[in-house]
């Protein structure tokens, strides 16, 4: 059976942060180990001590001086859209018709799915992420490619196909029925396979006609160990269009309450603008609200506001939302979140972001026994992490005199070149950029 020791300053939350002088809610190993058998951690604890329980033959990786974590959680973002990144100068429905619905179209293609899903997951890996939430584009192509790509990598990955039905190109419209068994059949096909989960998705209340959330109330009622994902209040005109196709509902949030969608699996991307009664809502029904700051600032859409998800008890997550999220690293966002939150007074401590990017993802996907922390028993999906990666890094590093002044410093300064190692499910995954080799090969053209 595969063993591995792996050697490094060990941090991992036990709780989530009430302050940056918190000490009870994180464990912190100096010099520390943890110890994986058939990808699965046994133990974690100081080097001497898992040193002797793995015995003398175990195979070391040592990583000293770095950081060793649990594998960061991104839980919002989309992969067809990996290649939509940095499409300029429009907000969200311009931008939705103007560039993500022309680049999901080539999702009809099976082996353009399978080829940008291999990109996806590397990419993922590159930064640290070793499990994320997807939407799919609507064709069970992208569906396919994305799941088989994680099972490759050995990931724990969760995902599904879009449904829309209208406000959208033909070729990218399904029916509701349709809708329905395709999603169904990928239930069958993927859901609890190997690492895999299914969300069942519908895109948003604007290209989901009321029989389309129908739909998608009964496959969450007949499926309901599936998580659910959508979006909420990301655009003010956004909102006005949803609201006016529901006129009945009291406002954007009871429009997926009405459709009994609503429950602790369901992840709504963005929630800016909303009231308090909504909120509380999303705290009645144990609903999370995932905050993208990168994608909120890019597309102008608004900044999250995390003191009232707090005060009124209501879950929330963290993510990149590639592709109008600039950036695939977790660390870029956590930067960009402390940004949003300091502009509205309010204040994210490095330990709170590293919190939320492990442990406070996983709790907010109910997989907090199985990734997010080091602890025995939960997988092996770690990342290893420099400080010193870039040379601005490594010197700045060089006044820092405590374990929250590192971590401020890796979520300001860092993102991919940080990534020493990844680990999924106890297995070394981290290998050399081939982006230099891919421009080498195809010299740069521009208009």
């Amino acid at each position: 059976m595969n063993e591995v020791l792996i050697r490094g300053r060990v941090l991992t939350f036990l709780a989530e942060p009430q302050g940056i002088d918190d000490t009870a809610s994180y464990r912190y190993i100096e010099d520390g180990a943890v110890f994986v058998r058939g990808g699965k951690i046994v133990e974690i604890g100081p080097y001497g001590d898992i040193s002797k329980l793995a015995g003398a033959d175990i195979n070391i990786a040592d990583h000293r001086p770095n950081l060793i974590l649990p594998g960061l959680i991104d839980t919002h973002l989309h992969f067809p859209q990996t290649q939509a990144i940095a499409s300029y100068g429009a907000q969200l429905l311009e931008w939705l018709n103007t560039y993500i619905f022309v680049e999901e179209q080539k999702f009809a293609r099976a082996a353009h799915a399978a080829e940008v899903a291999d990109r996806f997951m590397d990419e993922l890996l590159s930064n640290g992420t070793t499990t994320a939430v997807a939407y799919c584009s609507v064709h069970p192509e992208s569906v396919d490619a994305y799941f088989a790509a994680a099972e490759a990598r050995g990931m724990r990955m969760i995902g599904g196909k879009v449904m829309m039905d209208r406000n959208a190109p033909d070729v990218l419209r399904d029916t509701p029925q349709q809708g329905y068994d395709e999603t169904k059949r990928l239930i069958e096909k993927w859901h609890g396979r190997g690492r895999a989960h299914y969300a069942i998705s519908p895109r948003f209340a604007i290209t989901s006609s009321p029989e389309q959330m129908e739909m998608s109330r009964a496959l969450v009622a007949e499926h309901p160990d599936c998580y659910v994902q959508t979006h909420l209040s990301e655009n003010r005109d956004e909102i006005a269009f949803a609201t006016s196709l529901y006129p009945e509902a009291k406002d954007y949030t009871d429009i997926y309450a009405r459709y009994g969608l609503l429950n602790s699996r369901m992840l709504l991307g963005h929630c800016i603008h909303m009231s308090e009664r909504e909120v509380s809502v999303l705290a009645e029904t144990g609903a999370v609200g995932v905050f993208c700051p990168t994608s909120n600032l890019f597309l102008g859409s608004g900044l999250f506001n995390a003191a009232r998800f707090d005060k009124l008890g209501a879950r929330w997550s963290v993510a990149t939302d590639v592709g109008a999220g600039t950036s695939f690293s977790m660390l870029e966002t956590m930067d960009e979140a402390y940004k949003v939150l300091h502009l509205q007074g309010q204040r994210l401590t490095p330990f709170n972001s590293f919190y939320r990017m492990t442990r406070g993802n996983a709790l907010a996907l109910g997989l907090e026994r199985q990734i997010g922390s080091l602890q025995a028993g939960a997988d092996a999906d770690i990342v290893v992490l420099d400080s010193s990666a870039k040379s601005a890094m490594e010197f700045r590093m060089r006044t820092a005199t405590s374990l929250a002044e590192e971590l401020f410093i890796l979520q300001t300064m860092g993102d991919d070149r940080c990534i020493a190692e990844v680990y999924v499910a106890g297995k070394a995954t981290k290998t050399k950029s081939k982006k230099s080799e891919a421009v080498a090969r195809q010299p740069l053209q521009l208009a």
